[in-house]
């Protein structure tokens, strides 16, 4: 299982590089947990780290598994996916007549 972080306040580029990052991880076969660590004040915007949590689920679509649904514990929002292998259909075998 890998791991990645990062905070409440990320910009735009900076999720998108992770996000590349934990898709080399899930190519590779690993589970990841990722974590959103909240500093301060921003623990009452609870609402917002969500809202991140299910931007970044929704970033991979179909292609991966949420295996641990997001969850407050103390200061840390987490939550674990995976990859899902995309069925290729078989083709069929050619009859001989």
């Amino acid at each position: 299982m890998k791991q990645m972080r990062f905070g409440l306040k990320i910009g735009d580029h900076d999720l998108g590089v992770k996000m590349k990052k934990v898709t080399g991880f899930l190519e590779a076969g690993h589970k990841v947990k990722i974590t959103l660590f909240f500093r301060g004040r921003e623990l009452a915007h609870k609402d917002i780290g969500f809202k991140l949590a299910d931007r970044v689920i929704a970033s991979f679509g179909d292609s991966i598994a949420v295996d641990q649904n997001p969850q407050l514990t103390g200061k840390q929002l987490s939550f674990v996916i995976r990859g899902v292998a995309v069925k290729t259909p078989k083709p069929e075998p050619a009859s001989t007549s």
